[in-house]
């Protein structure tokens, strides 16, 4: 990992710099920041003549050479320092809400509307609105490209960052030209190599930022960093990793709830953690208790389905949306929890 002495190389460096690495069977991906860009060599970057002749340019600051199979994600990578700033956020310096719709329904985008008013009053730092939809069936409703146009008014109404799903190509560009802030990587596609590229490639120097979930298969941590790694390495380290229940399933849940991994991965990587206990327990009178339980674990913030009446909501909405005045509710308990555990880090700072 190639880091310059300004914030940011000029063509010209780049280009000398592209040329050296290339004659080493390697590439180099630009990683823009907000304060610096730094340049990840990707192949085998520990070539002692190749790193040798980087570091007598005089432009280059230092070249880390990062041990970890995450050149990227890991937590001690030069990205360890980096912010992901969505709408008027920092995600990590207080907690990160996203709440709303599973699914928009583009027969009555006035209650879509409604809800995102509600849930921004509610105290939501972001809105959720699933404008396409993985379903098991072929003859259940999958969306509508049209959606995406109900999403972006509650973003011009509310003044809140947007966050939807996207499963392929099509999709993403549509999101991508839209504006929306955050782009959802749902279960069924968090091991979809293929679509971790495109969604790297396509927002890289966009600011707008991933919400990858972990798929419901998913075994070992390392699987669901690399996953990540995908993304990062397309050229876009605004990078949120989600727990969302696996299988199996436990009795009474939708999906075996999974936020105790929370700890695990702020071990192995700096990327937030957003948990996401709608999926994970699948029935609106358990999201609070499992939405407390994923800010306990150290989670940077949750992504909860909310819908200000849910029996009209579509998809998953009417058994596992909680109501704005539930959600107000349980963001002045995760607020509480935040709290608490800011006061523990300090205790536990002072007894090391």
């Amino acid at each position: 990992m190639i880091i310059p002495k300004e914030p940011k190389l000029t063509n010209a460096q780049f280009e000398e710099i592209v040329s050296i690495v290339e004659e080493y069977g390697c590439r180099i991906q630009p990683i823009e920041g907000h304060h610096r860009t730094i340049y990840a060599v990707l192949g085998e970057e520990r070539e002692t003549i190749m790193v040798n002749r980087i570091l007598g340019l005089d432009y280059v600051d230092r070249f880390d050479a990062v041990d970890s199979p995450f050149k990227l994600m890991d937590a001690h990578s030069e990205l360890a320092h980096h912010k992901i700033k969505i709408g008027d956020s920092i995600v990590g310096e207080s907690p990160f809400i996203i709440a709303g719709h599973c699914t928009i329904d583009p027969k009555n985008p006035n209650l879509f509307l409604e809800s995102a008013h509600a849930v921004k009053e509610a105290g939501a730092k972001a809105i959720r609105g699933g404008v396409w939809k993985p379903r098991t069936m072929p003859y259940s409703f999958q969306g509508d490209d049209s959606s995406i146009k109900i999403l972006m008014e509650a973003k011009a109404q509310t003044g809140l960052p947007v966050d939807t799903e996207v499963m392929d190509e099509h999709q993403l560009m549509i999101a991508v030209e839209a504006g929306v802030d955050v782009l959802q990587i749902g279960a069924r596609n968090a091991l979809n190599y293929s679509l971790l590229k495109q969604v790297g490639q396509a927002t890289a120097d966009k600011q707008i930022a991933v919400l990858l979930k972990r798929s419901m298969g998913m075994g070992p941590i390392n699987e669901f960093i690399a996953a990540g790694e995908y993304i990062a390495a397309g050229g876009n380290p605004d990078i949120m990793l989600c727990p969302r229940g696996t299988s199996p399933t436990m009795d009474g849940y939708r999906n075996y709830p999974d936020e105790c991994i929370t700890p695990l991965l702020k071990e192995k990587t700096w990327a937030p953690v957003i948990v996401d206990p709608s999926h994970s327990v699948g029935r609106a009178k358990y999201v609070p208790s499992a939405a407390m339980a994923a800010m306990a674990y150290g989670a940077d913030g949750v992504i909860v389905e909310t819908h200000c009446d849910p029996k009209k909501g579509i998809g998953d909405d009417p058994k596992q949306s909680i109501t704005p005045e539930v959600l107000k509710k349980l963001i002045d308990d995760i607020n509480q929890i935040w709290e608490i555990r800011k006061h523990y880090r300090k205790e536990m700072a002072v007894t090391a």
